[in-house]
């Protein structure tokens, strides 16, 4: 089990080092497009992730109500991720959250470490550092803390913090009202590939299987971020993420053959749409590739949701009204874990998933 503070980020940067060690330096190639997201012109030309109002999508008059779905269905199609303002999660359950994430941050790294993970035995659940990156070797600037946070019945309350107190209840209530969030995306979704409401929501495990994890990402201060990522570049595997984050920017889309760095938008969680959705819409909806940059003068902080389904249980191909002679089936069916061993393992030569 690694239970030494010196393999953390946190420690690392807290050490007073002026170079960051070998491991985090990003290759060449990627070093050319890393920004400084504090010092970037700004560019009124340059392109904004989607920000979608939901205050209508339970609209009682129905015209008021699908523009509001058109909408999602436009930022999933053109983009694959959307800032969601309006989305009935109270400000105060989100800040108490925030508080609470930040709050286990906050306690010596000492303290953080009782609840450390273990990969190698398949503990995965718990406070971990990036310890290797199958894509290409180097390692990420973030500590964090994942755990299942729904169904109730699943999670593992022995290996949530303790301290702060409100960690548990905030975090719960949370989890809760974002599980019925994700219920009314994946309708508008459904009736935007022309299928009934319920549909994808059957389709990636429905209530009683699709699972919420949580994983509060912390990217400490790097003395240079110029050569370093929180997070690689990658598009997220699952349905649906929903992120929040302490206000700090970092976020970055690849749009247009371009890095798009997302604005910062209050009281709202932004949303991706995963591979598994791009997969069963056949391509209509865009799992779009994203990475964390990092910075010297604040630490960031993000909580990202991930909506999990069954990893063996279904199978993951395009939906068959999605498929015809003239839009033949793009992805090959797979589990859901073989989704992942295959963006994990991929091979240079492989054409048939772009991903």
């Amino acid at each position: 089990m690694v239970t030494s503070t010196d393999t953390r980020v946190e420690t690392l940067a807290k050490s007073g080092i002026q170079q960051i060690p070998k491991e985090y330096i990003r290759p060449q190639h990627e070093r050319t497009t890393i920004t400084d997201v504090f010092h970037q012109e700004p560019n009124q030309q340059c392109p904004q992730v989607p920000t979608i109002d939901l205050n209508d999508i339970n609209s009682t008059d129905p015209k008021t109500r699908d523009k509001c779905r058109d909408e999602i269905v436009k930022a999933a199609t053109e983009w694959g991720v959307m800032h969601l303002v309006n989305h009935g999660i109270s400000d105060d359950l989100i800040n108490r959250v925030k508080a609470a994430g930040e709050g286990f941050f906050d306690q010596p790294v000492e303290e953080k470490e009782k609840y450390c993970n273990d990969i190698g035995s398949g503990k995965i659940q718990g406070y971990g550092s990036k310890l290797a990156n199958t894509a290409c070797g180097q390692l990420e600037w973030e500590d964090y803390f994942f755990h299942l946070v729904f169904p109730e019945e699943k999670r593992d309350l022995t290996i949530w913090p303790s301290t702060p107190k409100d960690y548990v209840p905030a975090t719960t209530e949370y989890a809760r009202q974002l599980r019925a969030l994700a219920t009314k995306i994946l309708a508008a979704l459904s009736l935007g590939l022309g299928l009934e409401e319920g549909r994808l929501e059957t389709e990636v495990g429905g209530l009683e299987e699709l699972i919420l994890q949580l994983k509060i990402n912390y990217y400490p201060k790097c003395p240079q971020p110029e050569l370093a990522l929180g997070v690689e570049a990658h598009t997220d595997v699952r349905p649906l993420t929903f992120i929040l984050h302490n206000m700090v920017p970092g976020l970055q889309l690849f749009y247009n053959e371009q890095w798009v760095t997302a604005k910062c938008v209050p009281d709202s969680i932004i949303m991706h749409i995963g591979d598994t959705i791009e997969i069963l819409s056949n391509g209509k909806y865009k799992s779009i590739l994203h990475r964390g940059l990092v910075n010297k003068e604040k630490v960031r902080i993000s909580w990202a949701v991930f909506c999990e389904p069954p990893k063996e249980k279904i199978i993951l191909k395009p939906l068959p009204e999605t498929v015809s002679e003239e839009k033949p089936p793009l992805f090959p069916p797979r589990t859901f874990h073989q989704h992942m061993e295959h963006k994990l393992f991929r091979k240079n030569n492989d054409t048939v998933d772009p991903k």
